[in-house]
């Protein structure tokens, strides 16, 4: 792992570029994922598949730039159980976000999974004795989540969004801060490269939807997939959770969290845009207000 030293707090114009298209590519995931699902994906299923073919796609990238050890390194017993621990919160996680968005607009689901640095915070002040809240941080959280009640409300209101839609891509969020701050709280998974790390989470998710998949009954017929759904797929599994994954990864390894963190935002600015261009989702003053919110937490 790079050293913590050597982080930058100030970002290069490419820098800058990369991190905005990833915050880009984030936020039209949501609108990628329910093209897939209404192009005959069922929701476990194609979170299965993403996470198979990533790790697959991501084995060949450790073989090829680091050796084939390297890829049994992550069989070592000393780091395998806290690597299987991460896997399945990240299964836990896409199998609570995929189902989520089938009964949520892609704008919804985008805001809501956008809770993930503040249940992050949450759960560090918890369990992270270095990391506790000071007051201010206490008060961006309150506003924050001021934001998502907002936009709850507003969709029990106004329609297009469900308590389980909702409330399961919430749960996702909250998934991911777990699996952030229990990468922190471990000391053998951070000595572990960012490859290795990525690695379990997308090899233990592949397990956990698959036995999900078979568990549920979903029924897959394959000449009935749109083309567009496959390639939604292909989105999600080479460009987003393989490829835009480890440039995140990059861009931590060289720049402090601080530095990144301001352009988050994007993420949900970018689901709701999307969500309201390409599949026509209403997006309510409430919405916007409930993004408003959001950002200033985490500005605060």
């Amino acid at each position: 792992m790079a050293q913590v030293n050597s982080r930058s707090e100030r970002m290069d114009l490419p820098a800058v570029v990369l991190i905005v298209m990833l915050c880009v590519l984030w936020g039209i995931q949501q609108v990628a994922i329910k093209l897939a699902i209404a192009g005959g994906f069922p929701p476990v299923l194609m979170a299965a598949c993403r996470s198979v073919g990533a790790a697959i796609c991501l084995g060949v990238w450790i073989v090829w730039r680091r050796g084939g050890m390297e890829l049994l390194a992550v069989l070592v017993p000393r780091i395998l159980k806290p690597g299987l621990v991460i896997g399945l919160l990240f299964g836990a996680e896409f199998l609570c976000l995929f189902p989520g968005l089938a009964r949520t607009t892609a704008a919804r689901g985008a805001l809501f999974f956008f809770t993930a640095p503040f249940f992050t915070a949450l759960f560090a002040h918890l369990f992270l004795p270095n990391e506790r809240l000071r007051l201010r941080q206490m008060l961006g959280l309150a506003i924050a989540f001021s934001g998502v009640g907002i936009t709850f409300a507003d969709g029990l209101q106004q329609g297009g969004g469900s308590v389980l839609g909702d409330g399961l891509c919430t749960m996702a969020g909250a998934l991911w801060g777990a699996t952030t701050v229990f990468i922190k709280a471990n000391r053998d998974l951070r000595e572990q490269t960012p490859e290795r790390i990525l690695f379990y989470q997308v090899a233990g998710s592949g397990v956990l939807l698959s036995a999900a998949s078979v568990a549920v009954g979903d029924e897959w017929k394959p000449l009935m997939v749109t083309s567009i759904a496959w390639a939604s797929l292909f989105m999600q599994t080479v460009v987003v959770t393989f490829a835009s994954y480890l440039a995140w990864f990059g861009l931590l390894m060289r720049y402090k969290a601080a530095a990144l963190s301001g352009f988050t935002f994007l993420v949900p600015l970018m689901g709701i845009a999307a969500g309201t261009l390409l599949l026509g989702e209403p997006a309510s003053p409430a919405l916007f207000a409930g993004l408003a919110a959001v950002a200033t937490g985490m500005w605060v």
